[in-house]
């Protein structure tokens, strides 16, 4: 019971039951550390109780978190007994699955052939049963509270395993036995509306979910494999508003190029980089930024990804002949101030989107090359003509995600000599008057990074969330002269005399400010 001296007021004790959603605000480990549980979230104010008010660590942990996320918080204190009740409605999920599993193995018995299990009854019966809805249920669930971007659902020799990708890297959540895996994937194809029989060609689709209170949307891929089929589910949640380009990690100078060159009446807006580095997320945000009453947008997308209400979204569909180019050309007479074609894929997609940066349009795309200044060779390579490209190129923007470093655990560290001399020559290369902060590189003084020493608020990987490295070419008339007289070395130069960062260049600062690693910053620019 709380004190007479107890800063704050005591929770109702008829509170018994917390919403899932709220409960998991607060991570379990931070949770059962500190002993406290958030209970209830009013609009932006967030309530906890504690077991201990005058434990300043915890609430200062909290707070921490709130400000991060832009809530209020009122505490209030709780009995121990009443608080160990909280806290056992966090539910790991492998004892969740256990639960399912027991009901499974009663359902359908576990067989020593996974080929003789199906035999056992009509498949149409076995994924509308309950034990497999609910294992469905609970990858999917689990997936999106560990904010993960994809749910790899993958036959082994023995087992199914399920391994999410979280911060841009793998790792197994559950392993399930053998012969659920042909029920749990035949579940998902039902879901999204894919064809049950049809285990010899890949198969795509989409699948809308609520999990909690956000609507959810899963793109959906079936490959098949020597005895089975695998599963891999794209995770979109359309629920929230397209993050900024701040929120993305662009610096100030970057976001200002992209704000003059979005609003050029006409051109070519180019992102690229590799699957996986965040271009489409981008793409939509700066689409976002100019959709506007009096503008009128168009996209070809394969597959639409988010929707953004008062554009004009397709989803192309190569099987039929609606390609990228045939939906250019049906899109450049539906009076468009702004085009987003998905990605130039071909000569004819490529020569179609120049025409129109040429007439009147400004056209947005996507492009996979290692850099930003690679993407001029590229296009060149399909045989689009260098002096129309040079007129028609107003930036070419490439990019990747790298993992931040954990607030919770983050720390000063000195890099050994050897990365601290190649971090040294790769920031030489650029004028200072390009640095987007002092840096004195003259100093013999070993220079300050940063690094997560582990917690359990990022599962010991001293990383927590993704930001992005860039780098930003914006054509001007000088660069457009070396474009078009096919002179690339004397362009690249021109790069370098001009102070354009590198992604790699971009990364090291950011590593320097303490948002990344070095080492981060070397993985996810290696050639």
């Amino acid at each position: 019971m709380p004190t007479p001296a107890s800063p704050f007021p005591p929770i109702d004790p008829s509170i018994q039951t917390v919403d899932a959603e709220v409960l998991r605000i607060i991570p379990e480990e931070v949770a059962r550390n500190y002993q406290l549980v958030a209970f209830a979230r009013v609009d932006d104010e967030l309530h906890v109780a504690v077991g201990d008010p005058t434990n300043l660590h915890a609430v200062e942990a909290v707070d921490f978190l709130a400000k991060g996320n832009r809530w209020k918080t009122k505490y209030f204190t709780i009995a121990p007994e009443h608080l160990q009740s909280l806290l056992k409605k966090y539910q790991v999920l492998g004892e969740e699955v256990q639960e399912v599993l027991d009901v499974a193995q009663e359902e359908f018995g576990e067989k020593k052939d996974a080929r003789e299990k199906e035999l056992a009854g009509p498949i149409e019966e076995v994924i509308k049963s309950a034990p497999i809805s609910q294992m469905v249920t609970l990858i999917v669930r689990h997936a999106v509270e560990s904010k993960a971007s994809d749910i790899h659902i993958e036959p082994t020799t023995k087992e199914s395993k399920i391994r999410f990708r979280v911060d841009g890297l793998l790792k197994t959540a559950i392993t399930l036995p053998l012969y659920l895996h042909q029920a749990i994937v035949s579940r998902i194809k039902v879901l999204a509306n894919l064809k049950l029989d049809e285990t010899r060609i890949p198969q795509d689709g989409r699948i809308k979910m609520t999990i909690g209170k956000n609507l959810i949307d899963f793109r959906i891929s079936t490959l098949p494999l020597l005895d089975q089929e695998k599963v891999v589910m794209r995770i979109l949640d359309t629920s929230g508003s397209l993050p900024t380009l701040v929120k993305l990690g662009f610096r100030d100078r970057y976001i200002a190029i992209i704000e003059r060159n979005i609003r050029r009446p006409h051109g070519l807006f180019l992102i690229t980089g590799p699957t996986g580095s965040g271009k489409t997320t981008t793409l939509y945000s700066v689409l976002a930024m100019r959709n506007e009453e009096t503008v009128n947008i168009s996209t070809l997308e394969d597959p639409i990804e988010y929707y953004l209400p008062g554009v004009n979204q397709s989803q192309v569909r190569s099987e039929i002949g609606f390609t990228f180019a045939a939906g250019l050309r049906a899109l450049l007479r539906q009076d468009p101030n702004i085009i987003m074609v998905g990605e130039i894929r071909d000569t004819e997609t490529g020569e179609l989107a120049v025409h129109a940066g040429l007439t009147g349009h400004l056209v947005f795309s996507t492009l996979h090359t290692r850099n930003a200044f690679g993407a001029i060779p590229r296009l060149i390579d399909m045989k689009l003509e260098p002096f129309l490209l040079a007129s028609t190129l107003n930036l070419v923007m490439a990019q990747r995600l790298v993992r931040t470093i954990c607030e919770y655990c983050k720390d000063r560290v000195e890099m050994p000599s050897d990365l601290e001399k190649r971090v040294r020559d790769d920031l030489k290369k650029i004028p200072e008057s390009a640095f987007p902060f002092k840096v004195d590189l003259a100093n013999p003084k070993p220079l300050m990074f940063f690094r997560g020493k582990g917690c359990p608020r990022c599962g010991q990987t001293g990383y927590k969330g993704r930001t992005t490295i860039a780098e930003v070419l914006e054509i001007t008339r000088d660069l457009e002269t070396s474009i078009a007289e096919h002179k690339f070395n004397e362009l690249n130069q021109k790069l370098i005399d001009a102070g354009t960062l590198t992604m790699r260049q971009d990364g090291l600062f950011k590593a320097l400010e303490g948002g990344t690693t070095v080492e981060e910053v070397l993985r996810a620019t290696q050639e």
